[in-house]
């Protein structure tokens, strides 16, 4: 299984439509595979991370749909999508006319659905694997779905952020109301009330903002 991470997505996933970017198909794990069932031991015992990029999170759905429906924030330009997951964002960024797009997620088994998620909608994406934290490749804009879940995370990438933008890179953030995601020096944008589920989330329907960091 470890050597074949496509032939295991394949596997444990189905082929669907998040609901708040329906024009997006994705290899999403959901209550009826035995992968959203696993804890996190048994997922380590079988040399899986947890599989982050098997679900179209809030934050990312959100920021995806703010893409498809404002095209011209990316249209034309060089585009970074940071822990990208799934691939739902870059995706939303090609089909919506971006010059580039970099899918950049440290996790081979996000890479591998990435590459099967773009493949799904007829798109290719330049998956990048590497830790780009603190690297500058002149990206026109950088896109972030859902990545302040936790206090290192937060503290590793905010001062990078704000490095891009003060040199007038357009960080776009969609965030469903993670505490550690900042308050000071950000833009809203526009909100959604994304449909998710209780198993992931607290509660059936997530208030999801898309900022920009200033």
């Amino acid at each position: 299984m470890k050597s074949d991470p496509e032939r295991f997505i394949l596997d444990n996933t189905a082929l669907s439509n998040p609901p708040h970017v329906p024009e997006i198909a994705l290899h999403l794990a959901d209550e009826a595979h035995e992968l959203w069932l696993k804890t996190e031991n048994e997922l380590e015992a079988i040399g899986l991370p947890p599989p982050f990029w098997a679900f179209a999170w809030a934050g990312g759905q959100g920021l995806a749909r703010h893409i498809l429906d404002n095209p011209d924030l990316v249209a034309g330009k060089k585009v970074l999508d940071f822990a990208s997951g799934s691939g739902l964002v870059a995706i939303a960024a090609v089909m919506s006319g971006a010059r580039s797009v970099v899918a950049a997620d440290i996790d081979p088994w996000a890479a591998a659905a990435a590459r099967l998620n773009a493949s799904a909608n007829g798109k290719i994406l330049d998956i990048d694997r590497s830790d780009l934290v603190g690297t500058d490749a002149g990206w026109d804009v950088v896109l972030a779905g859902d990545v302040f879940y936790d206090r290192a995370m937060a503290d590793l990438i905010l001062p990078w952020f704000r490095d891009l933008a003060r040199r007038d890179a357009l960080l776009l953030i969609g965030d469903p109301g993670r505490a550690y995601c900042p308050r000071d020096g950000m833009e809203l944008l526009a909100t959604y009330q994304v449909a998710t589920t209780r198993a992931l989330e607290d509660s059936e329907v997530k208030r999801t903002a898309v900022f920009r960091l200033l």
